[in-house]
């Protein structure tokens, strides 16, 4: 499942501290930029063992369970997972649907978006006529876990209260330094933990935005690329987030879908 990619990771902090201090960037930013990175797994296409991650299809579901509104994005066996990779828990077992309409009025709290099936629950394959899909099923092996950087600009307007260009700049800078340490990797199709992909707005601040009173109770989830069959979105991302605590109560039912172009 996992191969040499997470060798990559195994110095990056170090690497990047070293690379920092070449650019000659602010070893007190160096070290608030480590800080804001979080671990994610992430996955795509080729590799070899068992499939922890399948993309599209038609979801097994159990024989009570409601219909869902939304077609099926991915499947992921929870027990294939690395412990801990994504820096919050997760089941240990079973299976973790994730469900959306590939178009921008998927947005908001959306109870059916994200189901949790136990091992050992007796179930069927449910064939929903949904606005999308079913898309093309796919088996995503290839698995690797690493520390995520944020992104740049939202960075920079949450450790100063109004940056400057140069401010900016120098995030970017941190940006390109922190890419550099990592080397190349590959392009993934679906992550779970790790920071959101910022297109227009950061998913996670438009989701702290809409519940200021538990605004840092918020993570992101999951996060899918769009296929090319996604036809209405071109280049688009779909982000499942969800507060810290119905995570550990397994309480699914309560993410915050979005989608950005």
């Amino acid at each position: 499942m996992t191969d040499d990619l997470d060798d990559q990771n195994a110095d990056r902090v170090g690497r990047f501290r070293a690379g920092a201090a070449a650019r000659g960037l602010p070893a007190a930013e160096v070290e608030a930029w480590i800080r804001a990175t979080v671990p994610g797994v992430y996955f795509t296409d080729g590799g070899d063992g068992p499939p922890v991650v399948t993309t599209g299809g038609h979801p097994a579901l159990p024989e009570d369970a409601p219909d869902p509104e939304h077609p099926l994005v991915v499947s992921v066996d929870c027990g294939l997972l690395p412990p801990g990779g994504a820096g919050f828990p997760l089941p240990r077992d079973g299976r973790l649907l994730f469900f959306a309409d590939p178009d921008l009025g998927f947005r908001g709290r959306l109870g059916g978006a994200v189901r949790h099936v136990p091992a050992g629950t007796p179930v069927a394959e449910r064939r929903v006529e949904t606005a999308y899909g079913p898309f093309a099923a796919r088996e995503l092996r290839r698995m690797w876990h690493h520390l995520a950087g944020p992104d740049a600009e939202t960075w920079a307007e949450a450790r100063w209260e109004d940056p400057d260009d140069e401010r900016y700049e120098l995030a970017e800078e941190l940006e390109s330094a922190w890419t550099e340490a990592g080397g190349s990797w590959p392009v993934w199709s679906f992550a779970l933990g790790g920071h959101p992909v910022v297109l227009h707005d950061d998913p996670l601040l438009v989701a702290r935005d809409d519940d200021p009173e538990h605004a840092g109770d918020w993570v992101p989830l999951a996060t899918w690329r769009c296929p090319r069959e996604a036809e209405s979105l071109d280049g688009g991302v779909v982000t499942w987030l969800i507060r810290r605590t119905d995570l550990t109560a397994g309480r699914f039912e309560r993410v915050y879908g979005y989608v950005d172009m």
